[in-house]
């Protein structure tokens, strides 16, 4: 497999480890596609003013032969099978499938900016990358993950949840290589 990817997946509508599960299940689902790392799952403070659940985060590590744009593709897609629908920005999400990563690409469309943007200022998308790629550095800000986890200024609350780790891995635990370190 020829790229490494890194995303986020989050959750705060309804049974948030099962979508997130059926997320998973979907990433090892599409050809030529491995998933080699589940982050922990933390439960996490909604960014912005909208009222809304807490979420559970976590983070992956997948490796494909598919393109950025026909990974996006898919990514998109899976979300609409799992379910998400179309909510506000920073809303309740049944199933939220962020890119974060894709080999050290820069890239930005109206469909796919590459890095994400936002991820060097939330920590809820920080610490689940570091339990699986602490020193990954970003291509841009050319800081590895987990210094930029440290330094963040966001202080939103993010909690490991063992609960929901456990809950998560028994949903997944035959569909990828290397469960939560």
């Amino acid at each position: 497999m020829k790229h490494t990817v890194y995303l986020g997946l989050g959750s705060n509508v309804g049974h948030r480890v099962e979508f997130i599960a059926a997320a998973i299940r979907g990433i090892t689902d599409f050809e030529k596609t491995v998933v080699d790392a589940v982050s922990n799952v933390y439960e996490t403070e909604p960014v912005g003013n909208i009222p809304q659940s807490e979420f559970l985060n976590c983070a992956l590590s997948v490796r494909t032969d598919l393109s950025v744009e026909q990974f996006h593709a898919k990514m998109k897609w899976l979300e609409k099978e799992i379910g998400r629908t179309d909510s506000e920005r920073w809303g309740p999400r049944e199933i939220d499938i962020d890119l974060l990563f894709f080999d050290s690409v820069v890239l930005n469309t109206d469909a796919i900016r590459l890095p994400h943007a936002e991820l060097v200022n939330r920590k809820f998308v920080l610490q689940p990358l570091s339990d699986i790629a602490p020193k990954m550095v970003h291509p841009v800000v050319q800081i590895n993950i987990e210094e930029l986890n440290n330094e963040t200024s966001d202080r939103h609350g993010v909690a490991y949840s063992e609960m929901h780790t456990s809950q998560l891995l028994a949903l997944i635990n035959d569909s990828i290589t290397n469960p939560t370190v």
